[in-house]
């Protein structure tokens, strides 16, 4: 254990905003811009709620459903995605739509709809009530069974045991869902994989890199908001790879001094849906309390990036 004059922080590289993420944030950015306030969002755009909150500051009025938005108006569609029932219901009410679907979302919905095509039976691995879930599960509703990890297996029934692939949520623990379709392999040995990784390259990459620091720390800090599911993961990742105790803070008023008593290195990460600010803010934190040497601990490098959605980028060429 090292004395409380070497108290240090790992902070795990990559973290905080993926390519899907910023790009629907810069998206509701862009329209407050382009077209003034109100714009409209339906769900949270990211699953953060001081992303949310500085939005709403700035104009944008979050929604829970299309019909709540004004006839005509402008609607910007979250990162996770719809099913092609919203769709339809906003061309209904003629509300000008922004579709900041992450890409990689939208790779799952069209690998749904081309199973769905073929007449397969789709195991969608994810959590019940999540909003990407219930987009994907919609481009195919009557093909999609939800398998809610492994207490899920046993409960799936197929028509045909030869026709049957996995799909999964992207922001899944990749040891979990690793761990699901094996089990699921045992009931359906000819179980299809999807033609290439569902779990995002994000998501991953965030749990290798907490993986890579949990194993030295004593405790580990994630910041990110109680609703966003690649944030949870990484505190159970934590715990699985190692650390003693893990948190999910919003913000660094909520790290409590009593998680740091007898600690000497603190590991710190961020879901994929938090800004670098609040990471910075619980680095202050820390230092009030004598954690003053800051690593940074690169695992994986990134430099994906996504161009805005493009609606967007059609309004921009007209300018």
């Amino acid at each position: 254990m090292q004395t409380s004059a070497t108290r240090r922080v790992l902070v795990a590289k990559p973290r905080g905003y993926c390519a899907g993420v910023d790009r629907a944030v810069q998206a509701v950015e862009r329209a407050l811009e382009q077209y003034g306030a109100p714009i409209y969002v339906r769900k949270q755009i990211v699953h953060n709620t001081h992303v949310v909150k500085t939005l709403e500051e700035r104009g944008a009025v979050f929604v829970e459903e299309t019909e709540e938005v004004p006839e005509g108006a402008i609607v910007v569609f979250s990162a996770h995605g719809v099913a092609p029932a919203v769709h339809e219901e906003a061309a209904s009410r003629r509300l000008r739509t922004i579709d900041a679907t992450c890409p990689l979302v939208t790779k799952v919905h069209n690998e749904a709809k081309r199973f769905a095509a073929k007449d397969y039976d789709i195991l969608l691995i994810g959590h019940e009530g999540h909003e990407e879930v219930e987009g994907t599960a919609g481009e195919a509703p009557e093909h999609v069974q939800l398998v809610d990890g492994l207490d899920g297996v046993e409960g799936v029934s197929v028509r045909d045991p030869e026709r049957v692939v996995w799909l999964s949520q992207t922001t899944l623990s990749v040891d979990e869902t690793t761990e699901t379709v094996a089990r699921l392999r045992t009931r359906f040995p000819n179980l299809i994989d999807p033609p290439s990784d569902d779990i995002c390259y994000a998501t991953s990459n965030r749990q290798t890199a907490v993986k890579q620091i949990a194993a030295e720390s004593d405790l580990v800090i994630v910041v990110g908001s109680g609703n966003s599911s690649n944030s949870k993961r990484l505190v159970e990742v934590a715990k699985d790879y190692g650390a003693a105790a893990s948190y999910l803070v919003d913000d660094a008023s909520f790290v409590r001094d009593e998680w740091l008593e007898g600690v000497a290195t603190v590991g710190l990460t961020s879901g994929a849906s938090v800004p670098e600010e609040l990471v910075r803010g619980v680095l202050a934190k820390l230092a009030e309390h004598g954690f003053t040497e800051v690593e940074e601990v690169e695992s994986v490098q990134e430099s994906m990036r996504f161009a805005l959605p493009h609606e967007l980028r059609k309004d921009l060429r007209a300018v």
